[in-house]
């Protein structure tokens, strides 16, 4: 994750999010899910090592269905908390991310008994760590319930000038490939439902896994090709907005000339500081919005899993 930075260098991974729901008595109001771990007796938020093979995004969701019963879908993230393991010479790093509960049952296991669902005030009091107070107050910062646009920079694709041909048809490489089938479960995590994509090859390569994986068509998007966007910014931009407009969850897959002009305007439009990306091929922006305004921006620099 680049959107945040930890000087401490930790030898545990973890992921874990802060799970939230409409209140039953009032849906105006949210509620957030607390576990209760009998071995620790605390109360503090679902979360849980990342696994060989696993990104944080996948264990955050995981670790929650697991603790809590409930499928989720994830939205900003909120921290990273490095702290040391009690009785061991190790440091534990865990991402948070805000998750909206889409549904599921609690069922108590042997490393959860209890799940209670209480209002941020109350959370706050009656989590066990002072981390889960500041994980909750980054929370508790901006609207929970927020739109999500997902932006994704086509996968590797070798290089244009070894490519004999129309570039616009230049394929995806072996890593390309690779990284393209990572991305799915990542997008899938933030529940994206509907697909655009520069119309180039390797823009629509970048997202036909996860197109195949839900049953979704791509549309094709020309003004946010490289070409198309330099020819008319105000039009590419424009678009984009359309489409984070729409309903469900929108992936949008562009080129590394056309992401980093359009986050910067958005993000100034709407007044946030983005952090620091490299845009790599393969990356991907997770964008909020709360009534059609961008209140966060988080940038994810690969699909593939690291050890930290």
């Amino acid at each position: 994750m680049s959107s945040t930075h930890d000087p401490i260098k930790a030898n545990i991974f973890a992921a874990g999010a802060v799970l939230w729901r409409r209140s039953e008595a009032d849906p105006a109001d949210i509620e957030v899910a607390l576990i209760h771990r009998p071995r620790y007796d605390d109360w503090s938020f679902p979360k849980g090592k990342i696994e060989p093979g696993e990104t944080s995004i996948v264990a955050a969701v995981r670790e929650v269905a697991e603790e809590t019963g409930v499928n989720v879908r994830l939205g900003r993230h909120l921290d990273r908390i490095t702290y040391p393991v009690p009785g061991h010479r190790k440091l534990k790093r865990v991402d948070y991310w805000a998750a909206e509960g889409i549904d599921g049952l609690f069922v108590a296991n042997d490393e959860v008994d209890e799940v209670k669902w209480l209002p941020v005030s109350d959370a706050m009091h009656a989590v066990s760590y002072p981390m889960d107070r500041r994980v909750l107050r980054s929370f508790s910062r901006k609207p929970a319930d927020t739109s999500t646009v997902l932006i994704v920079r086509h996968a590797r694709a070798g290089r244009s000038a070894r490519y004999k041909g129309d570039d616009r048809l230049r394929p995806l490489d072996k890593v390309g490939r690779t990284q393209a089938d990572a991305l799915a479960p990542q997008l899938l995590a933030f529940g994206a439902t509907h697909l655009h994509s520069a119309d180039r090859v390797r823009c629509t390569q970048t997202v036909q896994p996860l197109a195949d994986l839900i049953g979704a068509e791509i549309r094709l998007e020309p003004g946010l090709s490289e070409e198309g966007y330099a020819d008319d910014r105000e039009n590419g931009r424009n678009r984009a907005r359309r489409i984070a407009g729409k309903d469900g969850v929108r992936v949008i897959c562009s080129q590394g000339k056309v992401i980093p002009d359009l986050l910067r305007w958005w993000a100034d439009r709407d007044g946030i500081k983005l952090p620091p990306a490299r845009n790599r091929k393969g990356s991907m922006w997770v964008l909020s919005l709360s009534d059609g305004v961008l209140v966060a921006a988080d940038h994810i620099d690969s699909p593939l899993p690291t050890d930290g």
